[in-house]
């Protein structure tokens, strides 16, 4: 059961909109996952070490099916960023009373996280880069774009993403902490969102502790509690939602 709130935490109903999106973004958030894990074990990608190996197989992927060679280069993965943005608004939303400055806190690493991973995913560069290549008249030419290529697909490992991630394990992780001193969201849902942070943490795809494939297994048990914790989200999300047309308090 929701713990009750003291009665001067009540919905505001201007914010009645961004509860429902929060909630629906919430939930398109873990709908994703398993449509982007069915795309990978049915059709695996190239690889992404940067090598002419690789980005010619991806050159080649993209102009068979330039929409697959997307997917696989994790479009789906930058929309579910973009909506995630959404929910970190709508969760600052309601534990600024809470805590206003670690929310802020956590919302500006989120949405930082967020852009530097847009920034650096090389989807639309590696298409645009495939179809010079398909029309290059020379040798050198060709090289070149595989060149162009290697460089995306380092980029796309090097630290622009290790930083996008460690900066958006840190929002959920600070919202987490704040959720346990508020009595919007019940403890259970902080204890999740805590345990997804500190194992993404702890096995993400940034640290070399493990074997790149045992750790990209490994990692799963993080997806698995964020799922978790979404979910739970949305359901608050869309109660807030509820109480704010009737105009009542949280409970």
């Amino acid at each position: 059961m929701m713990n009750q709130v003291n009665s001067a935490e009540t919905v505001d109903a201007a914010w009645k909109p961004l509860y429902k999106v929060g909630g629906i973004s919430a939930l398109l958030v873990v709908a994703m996952i398993p449509i982007q894990a069915i795309i990978f074990i049915g059709w695996p990608p190239p690889g992404f070490l940067p090598n002419t190996s690789n980005v010619s197989n991806w050159f080649t992927l993209f102009q068979e099916n330039w929409f697959l060679g997307l997917l696989e280069l994790d479009l789906l993965l930058i929309a579910d960023y973009a909506i995630t943005g959404l929910v970190l608004l709508s969760l600052y939303v309601v534990l600024r009373r809470t805590n206003e400055s670690f929310a802020a806190i956590a919302l500006m690493l989120g949405l930082v996280g967020l852009a530097g991973y847009i920034a650096s995913n090389p989807a639309f560069a590696m298409l645009s880069l495939s179809s010079q290549y398909a029309t290059a008249g020379t040798d050198a030419q060709r090289s070149m774009f595989l060149a162009a290529g290697q460089a995306l697909l380092a980029l796309y490992q090097g630290s622009p993403f290790f930083v996008s991630f460690v900066l958006q394990v840190l929002a959920p992780l600070l919202l987490s902490i704040v959720m346990l001193r508020s009595n919007v969201f019940s403890k259970a849902i902080a204890y999740v969102g805590i345990l997804g942070s500190a194992t993404a943490l702890v096995i993400g795809p940034p640290w070399p502790f493990f074997e790149p494939a045992l750790g990209a297994y490994l990692s799963l048990i993080s997806v698995v509690f964020f799922a978790v914790w979404y979910i739970l989200i949305a359901r608050r999300l869309f109660q807030l939602g509820q109480s704010a047309s009737n105009g009542k308090q949280l409970m």
